[in-house]
């Protein structure tokens, strides 16, 4: 059975999986609004990931007996600089849930919990490809520079995401 402390970080880490979903349903909303339909298509695959994570964790927590209690998810930003940002922003927020991941291996592994360990390596390595994509899109950036037709390539190649939802692994 599944400790108390492990369980609230588990239930604290699905509100930040919500969370991060909706910050890419923002992100994907400005991108629409301003055009930019491949990058809309991108981040709302983004957020059906996100929210599969939160799942993920979820069956979890039941499997394990523990209780999920949902908190309140925080307003994520509406407005950001240009397409770059978004990306930016992305990669920011990608090294945020990394640290929080590897510090639930910790929590885990002080409460010499190897089930919960297991579960959490999948997204450890999870989070390798999560701040690996964001980061080649900068790259992208950095070399087209201010171009246009260089954005609108971006924006072709973002547009060809099909959302995988990740494999059962807990």
């Amino acid at each position: 059975m599944i400790s108390t402390k492990m369980t609230d970080s588990i239930n604290e880490q699905i509100n930040k999986e919500i969370y991060s979903g909706y910050l890419y349903l923002s992100m994907a909303a400005y991108s629409a609004s301003i055009g930019l339909n491949g990058f809309a298509n991108w981040f709302k695959a983004q957020l059906q990931e996100e929210i599969a994570h939160a799942q993920k964790f979820y069956d979890y927590i039941v499997k394990q007996g523990g209780r999920v209690v949902l908190q309140a998810i925080d307003e994520p930003p509406k407005d950001f600089k240009d397409a770059r940002d978004l990306f930016q922003k992305t990669l920011d927020h990608e090294k945020i849930v990394t640290k929080r991941i590897n510090d639930l291996v910790i929590i885990a592994r002080k409460e010499n919990d190897r089930a919960t360990e297991t579960l959490l390596q999948w997204f450890v390595t999870e989070q390798v490809e999560e701040e690996e994509t964001p980061t080649r899109i900068l790259q992208k950036f950095d070399l087209i520079g201010k171009d246009e037709n260089g954005l609108l390539t971006i924006d072709s190649q973002l547009a060809t995401r099909v959302s995988v939802p990740p494999q059962s692994g807990a």
